[in-house]
């Protein structure tokens, strides 16, 4: 834009507007104005005229345009715009002239009063300097004046000030040599006092004095008096030091007295023997004796930090103060002497800390050890080479792996205190009309038992972690101690304990599990599922979180533990199950083995001990029911009764036994079984039991099914005994098929056991179906 204006006027400008004139130099000046404030604002060109960017800004008609001529504006109006429009537009013009001026004069009286009180401020300011210009005139004349009254008076008395500096000095000299000839009586009285700190504090101020002009007479008299008085301080001084009431405690004051008497290497020997036997360590000692209770913890720790640990740290520093001359051979006699007590005070501690394992609040016993491993970092940085902070490191970190090994311990008896209630409460009477806890709430309590104490557990060992103790930052805390030590030690130790405590009843000795209840099996092995599914990632995932390990310790994996819990529960289902059928079994074997089965007589009814089958199974459904889910079946028949009493019936034992009712049989019925039975699907009586309810029947009824089977084939039976037979395994086939997984495997089995009987019966004429259906509905 100044280029155009300097290379000529610009279209539409007046004949005046020279860009070398004043007329041009002004509205230059407002462009560059307007350009800057559109810079600062960010806008563009059309932006800040307020419309789209795009026209021209040398259009002489753009009303905001900075090259604007109003008749050439009015030309194009008049050619373009009919009379309507020219109205319109004249009314627009006039309401923004309007509002520009309204908004003018708002302008104008927002900023009156301020440009009012900046004015009488200005006026006020030049007010208020042209005073101040006079006040600072008047000062510095006033500081010359006193700057030549000043001088004139220094040199007036200078000659007076050098004779009373020298009359001072005469003055401190004369002092200093009444203080020399009056100290032999001062020590005397001072020793006669007792005030033997003031007595050390006059022999030191005096000591160099006397050593340096002990040539002369008259001071040499003075130093001799001076030997004599410190020589009968020190053997009192000794005196008090090695019979005091606290050795450790005035052990430094005593001895810095002392050192100002003895030789440096007499002294360093006689300070560690008296300490040799401190009255602090055989307070402590005292206190863990057998007669008085002795002190929690807390209060032990302290007694021992502020007496013994204080008394120490004070020691040390006296003596490191006092024999620093002596360099490393020094040293090592003052660590050595260190290690000696330290070794006594740690033992006296840990034999109080012993008797904290057995129980007791575990914060305690955490603050107490927070508070010696604190107590014992001052004379640990004083004490270097003896190692008293790395030996109370030592015992913090066995003190709390002992107390993992406690809360492991707790947690066992915890889990096995859980199982004795689940004992009783099964073996519990059962009170007439009130029903005891179920299978299911047994489990509830013993899983949020096992968990509350867990949680428990780690909440007690967490302490040791937590930021305010000492000997958290510690290597090992930050990293074994939460990895090996709780992670696995307390919580996956815990697991396996557990799974191996519940596997010791799959162990038991005797051919009915022992004194172990089926009850107890089940639910165990709920629990271990349970804990396989959810409970140990759980557990595991909350410890992690808890504590942080920050190490390369290498850790049980979540599926290995997963694993081990599952197994678990396995085998203990599966040792339910064998003794819930060595159960049934045993009743079934006594059943077959004490009757006649010989000379029985023809049957009516179905025996009792099918009936007591029947209801222990149904009972060992409602049990399992409460704890595992029903499982798969595969299809049933329309009706299974129906299909099961065709197993029996007349058609299919005819053709089964025909040979043994025809003498010309061609085939001897021993061997038509056994062809038959290469084409039957092998029933395995002990396959792996699944987690879910038909599995644990179908285990429990193979069992049974099979010692039946096996019972039968060891006995000889006559016509009315293998028709009884045929009803009991009739009966059994109505309940039992319900129960199973297959229930074809019902029927096999039970096929087996009536073919077994009439193969062991001489004269095996079978019992009519409709019989034997009409005598097991009427049993």
């Amino acid at each position: 834009m100044a280029a155009a204006a300097a290379a000529g006027p610009s279209p539409g400008s007046g004949p005046g507007d020279s860009p070398e004139g004043p007329e041009g130099e002004a509205p230059e000046r407002r462009r560059k104005a307007h350009g800057m404030l559109k810079l600062y604002y960010g806008l563009s060109e059309g932006e800040a005229a307020g419309r789209p960017a795009g026209p021209d800004p040398l259009d002489p008609t753009d009303l905001n345009g900075a090259h604007f001529d109003p008749e050439v504006y009015l030309d194009k109006l008049r050619r373009e715009c009919p009379l309507a429009q020219l109205m319109d537009s004249e009314t627009d013009m006039v309401r923004q002239i309007r509002a520009l001026d309204s908004d003018m004069q708002t302008l104008v009286y927002e900023n009156y009063n301020k440009f009012i009180s900046a004015t009488d401020t200005i006026r006020k300011m030049k007010n208020d300097f042209r005073k101040m210009e006079d006040e600072m005139d008047r000062l510095a004349t006033n500081m010359a004046v006193i700057t030549d009254f000043s001088a004139r008076i220094s040199a007036t008395l200078q000659d007076r000030h050098e004779r009373i500096t020298k009359l001072a000095g005469v003055h401190a000299l004369l002092r200093k040599l009444q203080f020399l000839f009056e100290l032999p009586s001062r020590l005397t009285k001072c020793v006669e006092l007792g005030a033997y700190g003031q007595a050390v504090r006059y022999q030191g101020r005096a000591q160099a004095v006397l050593q340096q002009y002990q040539h002369l007479p008259s001071f040499r008299a003075i130093q001799d008096d001076c030997r004599v008085i410190t020589a009968r301080l020190a053997q009192q001084l000794r005196q008090r030091f090695r019979c005091g009431p606290s050795a450790l405690t005035q052990a430094p004051i005593c001895a810095r007295l002392l050192a100002v008497a003895l030789p440096c290497v007499c002294f360093c020997v006689e300070l560690l023997l008296a300490l040799g036997e401190p009255k602090e360590l055989r307070s402590l000692e005292a206190e863990l004796g057998p007669s008085p209770p002795a002190p929690d913890v807390l209060e032990f720790t302290d007694h021992g930090g502020s007496g013994f640990v204080g008394g120490l740290c004070q020691v040390a520093a006296a003596y490191q103060e006092l024999f620093a001359a002596q360099g490393p051979a020094g040293a090592e006699k003052l660590a050595a002497f260190a290690r000696e007590l330290g070794s006594r005070y740690f033992a006296l501690v840990e034999r109080r800390l012993a008797q904290e394992q057995g129980g007791g609040d575990n914060s305690l016993l955490v603050r107490a050890l927070d508070r010696f491993h604190r107590r014992l970092r001052a004379p640990g940085a004083l004490l270097a080479a003896a190692g008293l902070a790395d030996a109370a490191t030592e015992i913090v970190e066995r003190v709390a792996r002992e107390r993992l090994g406690h809360h492991l311990q707790g947690l066992r008896a915890a889990f096995l205190g859980c199982l004795t209630d689940v004992r009783q409460a099964l073996a519990a009477p059962r009170v007439a009309g009130k029903e005891g806890p179920g299978l299911a709430e047994l489990l509830a309590n013993v899983a949020s038992s096992i968990l509350s104490h867990i949680k428990a557990s780690l909440a007690a060992v967490h302490l040791f972690t937590a930021k305010e103790v000492s000997f958290s930052n510690k290597p090992y805390f930050r990293g074994e101690f939460c990895s090996q030590g709780v992670r696995e030690g307390l919580i996956v130790g815990f697991i396996r304990s557990m799974c191996q405590t519940a596997q010791s009843f799959c162990d038991s000795p005797g051919e009915k599990g022992g004194a172990t209840p089926p009850a107890l099996l089940l639910l165990l092995s709920r629990l271990c599922l349970d804990y396989e599914t959810a409970t140990i990632s759980y557990i595991l995932t909350l410890t992690d979180e808890q504590f942080l390990v920050q190490d390369q310790f290498p850790v049980t994996p979540v599926s290995t533990l997963c694993a081990e819990a599952r197994e678990t529960a396995r085998r203990l289902l599966t040792h339910y199950v064998k003794v819930q059928g060595l159960v049934i079994s045993q009743m079934l074997r006594k059943s077959v083995e004490t009757r006649d089965w010989l000379s029985t007589l023809e049957p009516r009814n179905v025996r009792a001990v099918m009936k007591r089958v029947v209801e222990d199974t149904t009972a060992i459904d409602v049990q399992v029911g409460l704890l595992y889910e029903e499982g798969v079946r595969k299809a049933q028949s329309s009706d299974s009764s129906k299909r099961t009493f065709s197993v029996y019936s007349s058609s299919r034992q005819q053709g089964r036994y025909a040979p043994s009712y025809t003498p010309s049989a061609p085939m001897d019925t021993n061997l038509l079984s056994n062809i038959q039975k290469l084409f039957s699907e092998r029933i395995d009586v002990f396959s792996p039991v699944e987690f879910n309810k038909v599995s644990v029947l179908t285990g429990i009824i193979k069992i049974s099914l099979k010692t039946l089977l096996e019972c039968v084939r060891l006995r000889t039976f006559g016509r009315f005994g293998l028709q009884q037979v045929q009803v009991d395994c009739h009966f059994l086939q109505l309940y039992l098929w319900r129960f199973v997984a297959d229930e074809e495997l019902v029927h096999l089995l039970l096929d087996e056991v009536v073919a077994s009987a009439a193969l062991r019966c001489p004269d095996p004429v079978p019992m009519e179906p409709s019989v034997v259906e009409v005598i097991c509905e009427r049993g």
